[in-house]
């Protein structure tokens, strides 16, 4: 699958059903989405060291996987993210 593909196929909000199970995965999937449309744009442009970024990242590991797994995937993530990493293509698994 190209990188192109994989992009288009970001999972939407709208997918998550909400239930008393799935909402906290929701709010955090919304709170993600905030940071990517307010605060992301902020920062300077091809800082990020990975593909797909972080925020990405995150996002389709708790779109696919919950709350605890995909939180856990994503923070694993942003432990990696730092200057000695020199990252490159990391997908979720």
């Amino acid at each position: 699958m190209s990188v192109e593909a994989n992009q288009s196929q970001e999972p939407s909000l709208h997918d998550v059903k909400i239930t008393i199970w799935t909402f906290p995965r929701y709010i955090i999937l919304f709170l993600i989405r905030v940071y990517q449309k307010t605060i992301s744009p902020a920062l300077p442009a091809n800082t990020c060291r990975f593909y797909p970024t972080c925020s990405q990242y995150a996002y389709q590991a708790i779109f696919r996987y919950g709350v605890w797994k995909g939180g856990y995937l994503a923070i694993h993530r942003l432990i990696r993210c730092n200057p000695f990493n020199e990252g490159g293509y990391d997908p979720v698994p």
